[in-house]
């Protein structure tokens, strides 16, 4: 039988934002479209798996970017001790999704080899592509690796019973995203693969961009690893919020469950 978790997204921030700053070539009917920052937790009874650990204080302020709360000092609101966990999955390593590997003391990362070739390769003499990078973040998980705490991969895997890893490339050269299996079915933890529910919809990517081509691919990718659209979740949209159901009234607004059906979108 296979491996069922509880699936969670925890909201630690949030920007205002306007729509053409998530289109490439913009949108001709501009206006507001805030954008949400996630990290996601996966647990049953045997283990708890955090997917992504968000930015920190000082990474997010550079940006202009401000925390709502700790990502990782609010996984205890879901009974998750960031001291406990043994595995982490890094979908890529912009800022915003690698910030606090500090705060796991025991945590084995995963993330895709080629992701660690490009946020230290040539690239990042270009300011467009290395922004979304925080170097003290990159060199933190490099430090990681030398201490045996890193496990790379080249391709799709099973991380652990029931949570697997697929590459797509496209926002970052290494980005993947992770398929939970849940009580309602496999949950695709879609990241920025899509940030957007729109950004896959319309088949229309969002701006930060290596391979544009890839991130139109990527979008097929999604559904062909999902049982329907309703199980594939976006990486930044605030709409995640009211699709799905908070865990307790303490938590509205905070966190939500993805391992229920969601709201009719």
């Amino acid at each position: 039988m296979t491996a069922e978790y509880e699936l969670f997204a925890l909201r630690y921030a949030t920007r205002p934002a306007m729509r053409h700053e998530h289109f490439i070539g913009g949108d001709p009917h501009d206006g507001p479209m805030p954008m949400d920052y996630f990290v996601w937790v996966a647990k049953n009874a045997d283990r708890a798996v955090v997917i992504d650990i968000g930015f920190t204080e000082e990474s997010g302020g550079k940006r202009g970017r401000k925390l709502e709360r700790c990502p990782i000092d609010s996984l205890s609101l879901l009974d998750v001790d960031p001291a406990a966990v043994e595995d982490v999955i890094l979908t890529h390593m912009h800022y915003d999704h690698v910030g606090n590997f500090h705060k796991f003391p025991k945590a084995r990362f995963h993330l895709q080899e080629p992701e660690m070739h490009y946020a230290v390769g040539r690239h990042m003499r270009h300011k467009q592509l290395a922004r979304s990078f925080e170097p003290d973040d990159v060199c933190g998980i490099v430090r990681l690796n030398f201490d045996g705490r890193v496990q790379y991969y080249n391709g799709p895997a099973e991380v652990l019973p029931g949570i697997g890893i697929v590459p797509t490339g496209g926002h970052s050269v290494g980005l993947q995203f992770v398929t939970v299996n849940t009580a309602r079915g496999k949950v695709v933890l879609a990241s920025d693969v899509t940030h957007f529910y729109e950004n896959m919809e319309t088949y229309r990517p969002f701006t930060t961009a290596f391979n544009v081509g890839d991130m139109l691919d990527a979008f097929d990718t999604l559904r062909a690893h999902a049982p329907t659209a309703a199980h594939i979740v976006p990486g930044h949209d605030p709409e995640v919020m009211r699709r799905y159901p908070a865990p307790s009234p303490a938590l509205e607004g905070i966190a939500v469950r993805l391992d229920v059906a969601p709201k009719s979108g």
